[in-house]
């Protein structure tokens, strides 16, 4: 069993993950990273052929000429998000090699990757170390995996590769365009998925880089957002994926009336907290209530002829709007989330592809999430103290991944509106399940029965003072909700035994989830 201490937080987080040391949270902005970044190997022009192509006749025979062995890390990259074949293709290939006990490193896993279950049960992966949407957080839960997960945000995995903390083997991205070199971009193609951002420390930093791809055009492939300088071999299969399951049902405007309700007051907020304003910017998620809340803002902004400098996206096809209509310079994207985004990202100029490395990442030297006037999340549950949850539910189940989110409790102003309840059970709590946010990051907190500030806020009380919003203490939201619903949401039977570590966005150990009895 894994040795536990308490970290700042008051959570009992384990000080060894998988035998390596982990250092547990500080607090916010309290740990301050040293060294250096890691390097690559040095490579010689002369090991690769003059004319430039890469090909490799499979992904088999590549992972055999990157020299694959037992114990590796292999990572993968989510741009396809449900529509994804390659990671399972590669797994596949390593099952039939016999190889064991290997590390996935994938940016985010999906339901699509359920298979990957077959390759834990027999023993071709040891553990996960990534996000896990579904199938793979609820085996996860049930302590079924040999070694223990852990999960970051986009920018903590950008920061744990170039800092050290995970040494890449072999990199596979999913490229739906390429040409022989390696030169890569994913806005087009017939499995164009937009940007190839979290590909990108996979590709700067593994030791061994493939790119696969359906759609193999002649040097150069022009725009590229891989750098075949990068790219050791190419790979070309049938499809790489299915590109219209970039959309989800998390991807769609909301038709509750309580979430419109919801959407609608978060906007108002914005507005009333003098937040939307000429060149202000924000983020929404990309969830049903903060598409429905761009949708309000977007309304709002056209009425009074206001121009954002900048929106960051997860883009979808409301941000390609207000781009195309005028409202705001730039769509900074960091992932694209429906098919319009992907067409915006080829023909307009003011679309602009990001990373983790730029939006994110804490160990560098400054990052675009903290330059966010306000960024509107989702979470599933928070506490009186403003901590919030966004990966397991109450019943303790990991069901969902970070994303983002974290890096983006950065921003000037971070509001979550949620919903008071799902299923009957209360959604605002005593205290998370699990803790993924501190709550001196969130501010405000809406739901359909009213609006709590963060005491810490004193300057949006004041502001706010004498608003015709319903402006509440979150206690009294909580008391309300509980007395709907016939009582506080029944705390989850969980063991001792640790399956998952959650990290904070600068590598420290936030909490845990432990396995359900």
């Amino acid at each position: 069993m894994a040795k536990l201490v308490k970290n700042a937080a008051g959570r009992m987080v384990p000080v060894a993950i998988n035998e390596n040391a982990a250092t547990p949270y500080a607090g916010v902005g309290k740990y301050v990273p040293t060294g250096r970044k890691v390097g690559t190997l040095i490579r010689s022009a002369a090991d690769y052929p003059s004319d430039g192509d890469k090909r490799t006749e499979t992904i088999k025979q590549a992972l055999i000429n990157a020299g694959l062995k037992d114990g590796m890390t292999i990572s993968t990259h989510h741009h396809l998000r449900n529509g994804d074949y390659v990671a399972n293709a590669v797994f596949a290939a390593a099952a039939e090699l016999g190889v064991k006990d290997l590390r996935w490193f994938p940016s985010a896993s999906f339901p699509c990757h359920a298979g990957m279950i077959e390759h834990m049960e027999n023993g071709v992966i040891h553990h996960i170390e990534g996000s896990m949407n579904g199938p793979l957080g609820d085996y996860c839960t049930a302590g079924k995996m040999r070694g223990m997960a852990v999960l970051r945000s986009h920018g903590g995995r950008y920061q744990a590769v170039q800092d050290g903390e995970v040494h890449i083997d072999i990199a596979v991205i999913a490229a739906p365009t390429a040409d022989p070199f390696g030169n890569a971009t994913g806005d087009r193609g017939p499995t164009a998925c937009g940007l190839l951002g979290f590909a990108l420390a996979d590709s700067e930093y593994a030791d061994h880089v493939i790119a696969v791809t359906d759609n193999l055009v002649p040097f150069p492939c022009v725009p590229w957002q891989i750098q075949g300088n990068n790219v050791d071999q190419v790979v070309v299969m049938d499809s790489i994926g299915d590109a219209s399951k970039i959309i989800s049902g998390t991807t769609q405007i909301t038709k509750s009336p309580d979430r419109l309700l919801i959407a609608e007051l978060t906007a108002r907020f914005c507005d009333e907290a003098g937040i939307v304003q000429n060149g202000f910017s924000f983020q929404a998620g990309a969830g049903g209530t903060a598409l429905s809340f761009a949708l309000f803002l977007r309304d709002m902004m056209r009425e009074r002829k206001i121009k954002a400098r900048f929106v960051r996206g997860g883009s979808t096809q409301y941000l390609v709007d207000m781009l195309e209509e005028g409202l705001t310079d730039y769509i900074l994207d960091g992932q694209t989330f429906d098919l319009e985004g992907v067409r915006s990202m080829r023909e307009n100029s003011g679309h602009v592809n990001t990373s983790p490395f730029t939006s994110y990442n804490w160990h560098g030297k400054g990052n675009f999430a903290s330059m966010l006037d306000a960024v509107v999340l989702g979470a599933t549950e928070v506490d009186v103290n403003f901590n919030a949850n966004v990966v397991t539910h109450s019943d303790g189940r990991l069901l969902h991944g970070i994303g983002g989110w974290q890096n983006c409790l950065a921003s000037k102003c971070t509001i979550l509106p949620i919903p008071s309840f799902r299923d009957r059970i209360p959604v605002v709590v005593d205290s998370v399940t699990t803790l993924c946010g501190p709550g001196e990051l969130v501010d405000v907190i809406v739901t359909e029965r009213g609006i709590a500030i963060n005491p810490l806020r004193r300057d949006l009380l004041e502001r706010l003072q004498g608003s015709s919003l319903p402006i509440r203490p979150i206690g009294e939201i909580k008391a309300e909700v509980e007395d709907i619903c016939g009582g506080a949401a029944a705390k989850p039977d969980l063991s001792d035994e640790v399956v998952a570590a959650i990290k904070w966005v600068d590598g420290t150990v936030i909490d845990c989830v432990r396995q359900i009895r």
